[in-house]
């Protein structure tokens, strides 16, 4: 704090305490008045007779009111308030939540200790591992994946048997660790509504189901060939190695089992146009920030 804010600090909080302690003296001393003896009144009349007393507060009052101040007083020399002054205590916010924090880590490493050196295969069978997991999985990973690991539109199932970067320990671990990044451009502009059609068509097929459209899908297998399958394969298989999802889940029977939005080749096509991630409408993107948790509170 500079050294004119801190002046000013001091210099009002101190004109605020002598000005209500005088305030309160002034009011509760005794005057003397020239009015013959009796009640002092105010001097305001109302409807000729109506007059107001001028009683001193009770003293039980200016006691409370002293007391806020001599309180106020003692705060201010314990803790930080009176500008630059720091306090007689040393107590600070910053020393408060680092505390917290380093709680909160011991109390982490203490409850995960246990779990060390344990696979995943022995962890999902540890009902008090599966209990702490849940609660981290509340506290990070439902904003996008969802409060049953369906996925959020725009996000992974991760229910389904087949995850897309594989369902092995290592592959899990890596994913969870590293994360994950599709690079599918939007190919609105590149190929047109109507291309775009016609691919969404051709995808929709890829599950075994009938296309709405056999000749737009028939049109879209062409597109697909040549734009589409250098990334997720000829059968829409999928590539790792290019972070290419797959997109044909045969064996599931459902796009929605590995598109979370793509529930129909009119919503297929707008993730063609759009996939998740990119600003396809001309404004800025609102974007998503994943809100910072302390995970000892999440822990049993």
């Amino acid at each position: 704090m500079s050294t004119f804010w801190n002046l000013w600090i001091v210099g009002f909080v101190t004109a605020n305490i002598i000005f209500i302690a005088w305030l309160l003296y002034a009011t509760s001393s005794g005057k003397k008045s020239d009015q013959p003896a009796g009640p002092e009144t105010t001097g305001h009349i109302w409807d000729g007779d109506l007059q107001e007393y001028n009683n001193p507060l009770p003293r039980w009052w200016l006691a409370v009111f002293y007391a806020s101040i001599v309180f106020a007083i003692l705060y201010l020399a314990l803790y930080p308030g009176f500008g630059n002054f720091k306090g007689l205590l040393g107590w600070s916010a910053t020393n408060e939540l680092q505390g917290q924090e380093a709680e909160g880590r011991l109390t982490t490493a203490r409850v995960l200790a246990k779990f060390d050196g344990k696979s995943i295969a022995e962890l999902a069978a540890d009902p008090e591992a599966l209990g702490v997991a849940e609660n981290l999985f509340a506290a990070n990973c439902t904003a996008c994946h969802g409060a049953d690991a369906h996925g959020n539109k725009g996000f992974p199932n991760l229910a389904r048997p087949d995850l897309s970067w594989g369902r092995s320990e290592a592959a899990i671990l890596a994913t969870i660790t590293a994360g994950r990044q599709g690079v599918m451009p939007a190919w609105k502009d590149i190929l047109g509504t109507e291309s775009v059609t016609r691919v969404a068509n051709y995808v929709y097929s890829l599950s075994g189901r009938p296309a709405p459209d056999i000749t737009a899908a028939a049109a879209g297998a062409q597109t697909f060939a040549t734009t589409c399958a250098m990334c997720h394969g000829a059968t829409g298989q999928g590539n790792l190695r290019s972070w290419a999802h797959p997109i044909s889940r045969v064996d599931t029977g459902s796009m929605a089992a590995h598109w979370r939005q793509s529930k129909n080749p009119l919503a297929m096509a707008g993730a063609i146009k759009c996939p998740r991630g990119e600003n396809c409408s001309g404004s800025k993107k609102s974007g998503y920030s994943q809100p910072t948790s302390t995970v000892s509170r999440h822990l049993p």
